[in-house]
């Protein structure tokens, strides 16, 4: 059994949905969520779901080993960015090297790097006069937005499309597409 960590900022929805998709699976379990932000939906999602949820300050993440002794006391195998705003310190990055997989709202390698996530891409994309959008599943390395790509799944940006309308395409592609592109991911990484 594969052990997964989710980390989150905001609500929760792609939090929820991983939880909801490897409930009951015989290969993979959620058994950790950590969020940089105390007051996260995500968190009461997976206290919800009995999934253990913890917050650390930033400072923490960055000056500490806290988080990295958390998920080695949990033994989790693999990290799951989902909706997480800040930085993976290097810690982490070097204790779960192309073990981290993280979800983009956008194509990469456009809409990417720092500052780039939720509306400020679609607004980003729609003033770029872009006919197309989508998603972007991909490993996480020292740069924002710029590990290996594993899958990327596209949408139509509609003339009259608002940066709310555009996210909500992108949600549903997200939902559709990140918990079974993770599950091939890490049935395919543990058998090699």
């Amino acid at each position: 059994m594969k052990r997964l960590a989710i980390f989150a900022s905001g609500t929760g929805s792609n939090a929820k949905r991983l939880i909801d998709y490897f409930s009951g699976n015989q290969y993979i379990s959620v058994a950790l969520l950590i969020s940089n932000r105390k007051e996260a939906g995500a968190l009461e999602i997976a206290r919800k779901a009995n999934i253990p949820a913890i917050s650390f300050l930033k400072e923490e993440f960055y000056n500490s080993s806290t988080v990295i002794e958390k998920l080695i006391s949990e033994k989790i195998d693999f990290i799951v960015l989902a909706g997480f705003l800040i930085k993976v310190p290097d810690n982490i990055l070097k204790a779960y090297e192309n073990k981290i997989v993280n979800i983009h709202p956008a194509l990469l390698p456009n809409f990417g790097g720092k500052g780039m996530y939720g509306l400020n891409v679609h607004k980003a994309v729609i003033e770029s006069k872009k006919k197309e959008s989508g998603i972007t599943i991909h490993l996480v390395n020292e740069h924002y937005d710029e590990g290996k790509v594993l899958f990327q799944a596209a949408c139509p940006v509609l003339e009259n499309d608002t940066p709310e309308m555009l996210a909500t395409q992108v949600q549903e592609l997200e939902h559709k597409y990140f918990p079974v592109v993770i599950e091939d991911f890490i049935l395919t990484t543990a058998a090699d």
